[in-house]
């Protein structure tokens, strides 16, 4: 515990900003000790912001995951994706820039001036350090970064392994205001149970398929329904053309079967109780441009 959070409870919240495929869903996780944030190698994973609760002793920090800014804005959804994330540090109190060790582009450049414009404190996250070989080499990299921006700390952490990261929550809740907390603690995310199964089975499908088909792929839960001791749910894959949906389905309907399988062991150990979980695959053309679809689908939020 921090010493400000002894003398008087700390609470706000902090966003964690960055390109695709850099770790923040997996920092998020690490930072709640569970996971409430699905992950996976392809980029654009997270699709929607999220509120991870963290907390510690008497002080909470409420983590926002949001989606990696990218450059291309090929579709609807990609531009959706990037005003959730930017409209995220709209009500912050502290940004969290991450980053891997080894990277640092002109689309970093670029968001840490759309970040600069909003004059919060921005501790930088320079992740995956497990991945260097000589802790040496990473000390020049740390200097150049610090001529980049006043950055209120660096911190090199692993999401992974979980280097540093208490030290990360620990300079957050330092900078947050004092304030009693604004969840009641054993709370974890400000998502929905049926939120969290939809966005599981579609963690499952991005592992199972190719480079190309995931981001062509929703999933929307149609039933969720507690009978007994069990919880019986049915969830819709949509995808946007026919030759997608036999391709997610498998032959013989094997792929479908197996992130079905997949999803459901996720899905006990999250909800604790046994899940009759039921998938469907349909086709709807073009979602990702479609306004309307993004809207029922969740990726606007009111």
């Amino acid at each position: 515990m921090s010493e400000q959070s002894s003398q008087a409870p700390r609470c706000g919240l902090a966003a964690l900003i960055g390109r695709p495929n850099v770790g923040k869903s997996t920092l998020l996780n690490r930072l709640l000790g569970q996971k409430i944030a699905i992950t996976s190698r392809k980029p654009q994973t997270t699709r929607h912001r999220i509120l991870g609760i963290c907390q510690r002793g008497s002080d909470q920090a409420i983590f926002v995951d949001t989606p990696g800014i990218h450059k291309a804005e090929r579709h609807a959804i990609n531009r959706q994706m990037n005003r959730t994330a930017l409209a995220a540090m709209a009500d912050v109190d502290v940004v969290i820039l991450v980053i891997q060790h080894n990277h640092w582009t002109a689309h970093e450049d670029r968001i840490l001036a759309r970040i600069g414009e909003l004059a919060l404190p921005v501790i930088l996250a320079v992740n995956k350090v497990d991945l260097v070989s000589h802790k040496a080499d990473l000390l020049p990299r740390l200097a150049e970064h610090s001529q980049r921006y006043p950055f209120a700390a660096i911190i090199p952490v692993s999401a992974r392994t979980g280097i540093n990261v208490d030290a990360l929550a620990e300079e957050v809740i330092s900078r947050l205001p004092v304030s009693p907390p604004l969840f009641p603690e054993g709370q974890v995310t400000d998502r929905s149970e049926q939120f969290l199964a939809a966005e599981i089975v579609r963690e499952k499908l991005m592992r199972s398929l190719g480079d190309e088909l995931p981001y062509a792929c929703s999933v929307a839960i149609e039933q969720f329904r507690e009978t007994g001791s069990q919880t019986r749910i049915h969830a819709m894959i949509w995808v946007e053309r026919e030759s997608q949906k036999g391709i997610v389905i498998g032959q013989g309907g094997r792929r479908l079967k197996q992130v079905g399988e997949q999803a459901r062991a996720a899905l006990e150990v999250l909800l604790d109780r046994p899940v009759h979980l039921e998938t469907w695959v349909k086709v709807r053309p073009g979602w990702r441009d479609d306004s309307l679809a993004l809207k029922q689908f969740g990726y606007v939020e009111e």
